[in-house]
């Protein structure tokens, strides 16, 4: 969309009296935290910084927006340019410098200098067209972020922990500037995407991912922190990279590594208290359900890559249901892959069976599974507690091929970071078993699908029920029929999830509050949505699923006695309203009166 045709968009927004634009939802109903107040702008702030030092803080800075009694009053008249924006201005001014990048690392390196720069401006920016800017600041355009992170890199976001700090974590806290951390997202840099092990420059997931918790959950990002534990890195080019970043040496294992982590939790809950939100996120698979394990049922945590991707698949899942016109347990899922993704959305799924009525041991013969070493069998030899527990009775298979020609199964989810893995071959067998096959690609980055939507609309002749990690442009077929694909992307569950969560204070986060986020995206879906194609709802509508789902996480909590905060809220989306962060800037402007005359007399002898 260019600049010109975003103005005419803006143009058509709803807005207050004199106040600025307002982000419309489902029926142009305006969500109480997107309201500003009287004057057009947010609430009344203090602050007792002044000059140039607000200017270059990015919670308070507004560039050209502030007024000239602001600029007085702040001491910064004159280092701004004499020129007064209004916010709507600003968002035109940064597409027209975002339209002229070609390249979209440029991209996602504009907006991430805007968010160093103004973290009001760069969250309208973001909420303005979420369906446009997401791809940039996440998948797939951070995994090329990550890659050249070191290269990127400008000043700091978040707090790298390394090896060499264990014994101190507590103190390194202490330089991050803000006190109040509700929300952090931590990652090793082993795992990224589907791109291995990245060691530090894995901190633009973090980085990421919290920047997706306020545009589409509204956690205010004052109470986020982003945080890379650099333990080393097995990957050679890095270390054989003099440009690069992080420490310069193999990775640590074993006791040393899970001292560290332990400190860092405990030194986290000591510091922020024991209702911080931790999200575990691109763990590699040896340390992932360890982690998971250990601390779910001891912190508020969990793990994104397991849990988070298990309730998006399953979401679209059960939207499918609705195409194929059956009960989840007339399905049988193969699983390309067998790492915690898969392990998490088969669980999940067994879970959702149980609640339909269908016994465990029933569900679990259900789900299949292919390795690098292909289907997983009972009696094969190394392997680990979660590959045991859904392991078959069945002669061993090497070829995904050759699995879907004898299992027959109705679903197939990818999920192994193998681009291609779905050949013309599997898709046409799947085609030839199901009226409606359901064919979810789910790794990441694009390279790395499993197939691409026009594949699977293709060779399944519009019959196939595509989903993907990644986001794909509509498919037109020779017979005119168009489709949508849906993109299975979990930020459709984390920002809802971390928001109810740090919102009631919930003591821990179990599996049930997942498949409730699945159930929620699931109902978001409507019947024109399936018409075409899409098992999850427009990107441009993820805040309201997200809000849909931090509500019934809320109200879950106080149901199960698992909230911290009480007295329980009446009124549950009042409640969530009144916490949620607004792109609205606020108004330094002083609360400026007189008394009456005669009290301001000035006494004589």
């Amino acid at each position: 969309m260019s600049a010109l045709a975003f103005s005419k968009r803006l143009a058509r927004l709803p807005r207050a009296a004199s106040g600025p634009l307002f982000h419309p939802t489902p029926g142009n109903a305006i969500p109480c935290w997107a309201r500003a107040s009287s004057n057009g702008l947010g609430p009344q702030l203090h602050t007792k910084k002044r000059g140039y030092e607000i200017t270059r803080n990015p919670h308070l800075n507004k560039g050209m927006a502030f007024s000239l009694e602001e600029r007085l009053q702040l001491g910064i008249h004159g280092l701004l340019p004499p020129c007064f924006l209004t916010q709507d201005v600003q968002v035109l001014r940064v597409l027209k410098s975002y339209e002229t990048k070609t390249n979209d690392l440029d991209k996602y390196i504009i907006l991430m200098t805007l968010q160093d720069r103004n973290e009001k401006l760069f969250y309208r920016v973001l909420t303005s067209n979420i369906e446009r800017f997401m791809p940039i600041i996440y998948t797939p355009t951070v995994g090329l972020a990550c890659q050249q992170y070191g290269l990127a890199f400008r000043r700091p976001r978040g707090l790298f922990i390394t090896i060499h700090d264990k014994g101190h974590i507590a103190t390194m806290l202490n330089s991050w500037p803000e006190e109040d951390i509700k929300a952090i997202v931590v990652t090793d840099g082993e795992r990224i995407l589907g791109l291995g092990d990245l060691g530090s420059y894995g901190m633009g997931i973090p980085v990421g991912k919290l920047a997706l918790y306020t545009a589409c959950g509204g956690v205010k990002p004052q109470h986020c922190l982003p945080v890379l534990l650099d333990v080393g890195t097995d990957n050679e080019t890095l270390l054989n990279d003099p440009l690069y970043i992080g420490l310069k040496h193999k990775r640590i294992r074993g006791q040393a590594y899970d001292e560290l982590v332990d400190e860092f939790m405990q030194a986290v809950t000591d510091r922020y208290g024991m209702n911080c939100l931790i999200q575990f996120e691109d763990f590699a698979n040896s340390n992932a359900f360890r982690l998971l394990n250990k601390y779910r049922n001891k912190y508020l945590s969990f793990n994104d890559d397991i849990q988070g991707t298990a309730s998006v698949a399953v979401a679209g899942i059960l939207a499918a249901l609705r195409m194929t016109k059956n009960r989840l347990s007339d399905h049988t899922f193969v699983f390309q892959g067998a790492g915690e993704a898969a392990m998490g959305i088969a669980h999940l799924i067994v879970m959702a069976m149980e609640k339909d009525g269908t016994p465990r041991q029933e569900a679990v013969k259900k789900i299949w599974m292919v390795d690098s070493k292909g289907l997983i069998v009972k009696g094969r030899s190394h392997l680990t507690h979660e590959k045991q527990m859904i392991a078959q009775d069945h002669p061993p298979i090497k070829s995904l091929e050759e699995v879907v020609q004898k299992v027959k199964p109705t679903a197939l989810i990818g999920v192994a970071a193998i681009g291609g893995a779905f050949t013309e071959q599997i898709l046409k067998d799947m085609a030839s078993f199901n009226k409606h096959p359901i064919i979810f690609a789910l790794s990441n980055p694009t390279s790395k699908s499993e197939c691409t939507a026009e594949q699977c609309y293709r060779l399944t002749d519009g019959r196939g029920i595509f989903a993907s990690g990644s986001p794909f442009d509509p498919v037109t077929l020779a017979d005119g029929r168009t489709f949508v694909p849906g993109q299975g992307n979990n930020a459709y569950v984390f920002p809802g999830v971390a928001l109810g969560a740090i919102a009631c204070g919930v003591r821990h986060i179990n599996d049930d509050i997942f498949l409730i986020s699945a159930e929620v995206i699931a109902e978001t879906v409507t019947e024109k949505h399936l018409a075409e194609g899409r098992m999850y709802p427009p990107l441009s509508t993820i805040r309201d699923v997200s809000f849909k789902i931090a509500t019934r996480i809320v109200e879950y909590a106080y149901k199960n006695n698992l909230a911290a905060w009480y007295p329980e809220p009446k009124d549950k989306e009042a409640f969530l309203h009144a916490q949620m962060y607004s792109s609205d800037y606020d108004s330094f402007a002083f609360d400026s009166y007189e008394w009456p005359k005669d009290a301001m007399e000035i006494q004589k002898v």
